[in-house]
């Protein structure tokens, strides 16, 4: 249940009430003002998405286009050889049938990198959109150098986060699978599958985004993969049907974008020289690569978008569960009460690859440890989420 402002009840307790949307005294506002620094509505997760690609392109643009290139080009080969070298002037039904179930597996694999993809780019985007919400530069060498300390838990956690929901859909659909192999009663095989299907559609959309959230906190808290998860999780209570509305409408906004409007001019060049279907091997090959291009540009746009939206999810159930905000407003504030009363502040790392207070590794300096929670920070255990309510930290 949320407050008036729009945070949990139960967010974090002692922080001081918000005077209105601009922050504390030397804290700046969100990518150079285009996102406010409080809890986040939906059309302002969807718009700071888009500005973050377009104050940070080469940050964002450059790791988003390595990994589309890797995953369509590896689709394009997987669809030569399995569609096009089979593909003849003289089409049977048997053919059709074949080539329509492999075009689905194929399409359905390249889904599934894609997904893999968004959640890697989420964790890669976390520290280009937390230093600028910092006010501070971002470059594409900063932005690996702040990954690459954590770039093994990160693609360990997009396995999990892309694995886990593929696995509960295919548990409720292994009954009905098992009864056509045994060749039980065409009743109870359709029965299983009116019951699996729809069943393991259903567990794997709620794990996935119960989920998600987990590739930019393995990055921005210095988490390990389970604790990620636990993190993950505990930011989604309570608010999962939020973060299922606002991830469906940047997959449509995705789907649109990607299959349709960057990718015309491709098409267009794919029927003008190519529609005829005659040429043989080498025009199915030109054909190939125009739309492997096609669908490099185009996915390379689209694919950031959705990963700033996880990662401006993942910044917003901060926001409202624990009051990040306001707690970074509370230590802006006492930073600069300290430099007015000439008391020397607490020293900290230098933001380098320098060590962190706690004695973190190379590359975890004092931005990190900002996002870190109080329980991490101080005595619990790696990995446990932040109490809420009456028993929390303030």
């Amino acid at each position: 249940m949320a407050t008036p402002d729009g945070r949990d009840e139960h967010a974090v307790p002692g922080s001081p009430v918000p005077g209105g949307d601009a922050p504390g005294a030397g804290t700046p506002p969100a990518l150079g003002g285009e996102i406010p620094f409080r809890p986040l509505s939906i059309s302002e997760i969807l718009d700071g998405a888009i500005a973050c690609i377009r104050l940070y392109p080469r940050a964002v643009l450059g790791p988003s286009l390595l990994l589309t290139t890797v995953i369509q080009v590896a689709g394009s080969v997987a669809a030569y050889f399995f569609v096009g070298r089979t593909a003849r002037d003289e089409v049977t039904p048997g053919w059709v049938v074949r080539s329509v179930g492999t075009q689905f597996t194929l399409g359905a694999f390249g889904l599934v990198l894609s997904a893999l993809a968004i959640v890697l780019l989420a964790g890669l985007m976390g520290p280009v959109i937390g230093r600028g919400l910092f006010g501070r530069r971002v470059s594409l060498r900063g932005a690996w150098r702040d990954t690459r300390p954590r770039l093994g838990r990160l693609i360990l956690t997009a396995l999990a986060v892309t694995l886990i929901p593929l696995l509960a859909l295919a548990l409720p659909i292994l009954p009905f699978a098992l009864f056509i192999v045994t060749d039980a009663p065409a009743g109870i095989g359709v029965l299983a599958g009116i019951i699996g299907f729809p069943l393991g559609a259903v567990l794997m959309v709620w794990l996935y985004v119960l989920l998600v959230l987990a590739a930019p906190a393995v990055v921005m808290e210095r988490q390990t993969v389970g604790g990620a998860l636990k993190r993950a999780h505990a930011l989604s209570r309570g608010r999962w049907w939020r973060t299922f509305g606002t991830c469906l409408l940047a997959i449509l906004v995705t789907v649109f974008m990607g299959f349709f409007a960057l990718r015309i001019p491709f098409l267009l060049v794919e029927l003008l020289f190519f529609g005829s279907g005659s040429g043989g091997e080498s025009a199915t090959m030109l054909a190939l690569a125009v739309d492997t291009v096609g669908r490099i540009v185009s996915w390379t746009v689209v694919l950031p978008f959705d990963a700033g939206v996880i990662t401006l999810l993942y910044l917003d159930r901060r926001m409202r569960r624990e009051g990040f905000d306001l707690e970074l407003r509370t230590r802006a504030h006492e930073r600069a009460a300290a430099r007015t009363s000439s008391v020397p502040s607490v020293p900290t790392a230098p933001a380098g690859n320098g060590r962190s207070p706690e004695g973190a590794p190379s590359g975890d300096d004092e931005f990190f440890e900002a996002w870190r929670t109080p329980s991490l920070s101080r005595s619990a255990p790696q990995g446990e989420p932040v109490r809420s309510g009456p028993g929390a930290m303030p």
